[in-house]
C-alpha cells in the first residue's frame, strides 16, 4: 500500500513539473500580451501584469497592414480542406494496402514508405513549378492539393485497418457487400477514433505550416496566419513586443479549442493506431 502511494505520488509530481515546463511559455506569453511595452522591457520582467490591458489585442486587430482575422480564416479553411482531402485520399488507399491482395502489394507499399525518407526540400521546387504551371499560385489550390496524398497517413491508417478482425468483413461478404461497401459500412464506422486523431494531427500540421504558404502566396489577402505572424514579428518585434505576443496568443486560441473539443478522440486514436509509441 505504501509502495503504491509513493509510486503514485512520484508519478503525479513528475506530471505536475512537466506540465509547468510545458504551460509556462504559454502563460507567460499571454501575461505579457496584457502589458504595456514599458512593463515588458523591465528586468526582471513581471510574471503577472500590474494593470492588465486589452489595448494590444485591439491594436493588432485594427492595424490596416495586419489582417489577422482574414489570415486566420484562410488558415482554418485551407487546413480544413487539406485535412478533408487527405482523409478522402488516404483512407481508401490504406484500406487497399491492408485488405486487397494483389501482385506487388508489399513491394509497392515499401516503395511508398521510402518516400517518407525524402526531405520536404527535395520536392519543394518541383511542387512550386507545378503550381506555377497550373496557375495555382496565390490561390487556395496551392495550399490544399500538394501533399494531400500523405504517406504517413496511409501508413498509420493501414496499420489500424489491419487490426480490425477480418471476420467482420467476411460476414459482410456473405451479405453481398462489395469492397467499397465493406469499407464504407464496416471499416469506417470502426475507425472514427483513428480517423479523427489523424485528421487533427494533419490539421494542426497544415495550420502551423509556414514555408509552403510563404512561397506560394504573395498577396495579403491570401496569406495564412503563420505567414502573417512572421510579418507582424518583422514589423513590430523590435519596438512593440506585446503586439507580437498578442498575435501569437490570437493564433494559439483556435488550436486550444480544437484540442479541448477532440481531446478524448485524439487520445483513443493515438493509443489504437500506435502513434503513442507502443
Amino acid at each position: 500500500m505504501k509502495f503504491n502511494l509513493l509510486k503514485h505520488t512520484g508519478t503525479y509530481t513528475y506530471l505536475i513539473i512537466l506540465s509547468i515546463f510545458v504551460l509556462f511559455p504559454l502563460v507567460f506569453s499571454f501575461s505579457q500580451s496584457l502589458m504595456t511595452n514599458q512593463e515588458v522591457n523591465r528586468w526582471p520582467p513581471p510574471i503577472i501584469p500590474p494593470s492588465p490591458i486589452l489595448t494590444n489585442y485591439e491594436t493588432v486587430l485594427s492595424q490596416p497592414d495586419l489582417k489577422l482575422v482574414l489570415w486566420l480564416r484562410n488558415s482554418l479553411f485551407a487546413a480544413a480542406a487539406y485535412t478533408t482531402a487527405v482523409l478522402l485520399i488516404c483512407a481508401p488507399a490504406a484500406y487497399a494496402f491492408a485488405r486487397l491482395k494483389f501482385p506487388g502489394n508489399n513491394i509497392l507499399f515499401g516503395l511508398l514508405l521510402l518516400t517518407v525518407m525524402l526531405p520536404s526540400q527535395v520536392t519543394l521546387i518541383p511542387n512550386f513549378l507545378l503550381m506555377r504551371d497550373l496557375k495555382f499560385l496565390d490561390t487556395f489550390h496551392a495550399l490544399i492539393w500538394p501533399g494531400a496524398a500523405n504517406v504517413f497517413a496511409v501508413f498509420l491508417l493501414r496499420q489500424f485497418f489491419m487490426q480490425i478482425p477480418q471476420e467482420l468483413e467476411e460476414a459482410a461478404i456473405l451479405d453481398g457487400a462489395s469492397y467499397f461497401g465493406r469499407f464504407r459500412h464496416v471499416i469506417l464506422p470502426l475507425s472514427t477514433n483513428a480517423l479523427t486523431a489523424m485528421g487533427i494531427f494533419v490539421f494542426l500540421g497544415h495550420y502551423n505550416d509556414l514555408l509552403w504558404p510563404f512561397i506560394t502566396t504573395s498577396s495579403l489577402e491570401m496569406r495564412t496566419l503563420p505567414v502573417g505572424l512572421q510579418i507582424l514579428n518583422s514589423s513590430y518585434a523590435g519596438q512593440y513586443r506585446p503586439l507580437v505576443l498578442a498575435g501569437a496568443v490570437f493564433a494559439t486560441v483556435p488550436i486550444i479549442i480544437v484540442y479541448i473539443i477532440f481531446q478524448r478522440r485524439i487520445i483513443k486514436g493515438v493509443v489504437m493506431t500506435g502513434m503513442g509509441g507502443r
